[in-house]
C-alpha cells in the first residue's frame, strides 16, 4: 500500500492539538486552583464569587 503523501504532516498536526489540549487543561486546572486559594485566604472558601456570573449567584 502506498503511503500518503501528507501523512506526517497530518500527524505532527494531530500531535500538536494534542499538546495543545493538554496545556490548555493544565491552565484551566492551576486557575481553578489558584481562585481556590484565592477565595480561601479571603475567607469566603465556601461562598460562590458573585462577580464571575457563575453558578450559585443569587444576583438575577
Amino acid at each position: 500500500m502506498k503511503k500518503r503523501v501528507n501523512y506526517d504532516f497530518e500527524r505532527r498536526k494531530k500531535e500538536l492539538d494534542r499538546q495543545r489540549k493538554k496545556d490548555q487543561k493544565r491552565e484551566e486546572k492551576l486557575q481553578r486552583k489558584q481562585d481556590a486559594q484565592r477565595l480561601a485566604e479571603q475567607g469566603t472558601g465556601d461562598a460562590v464569587s458573585s462577580d464571575d456570573g457563575m453558578a450559585g449567584s443569587t444576583e438575577k
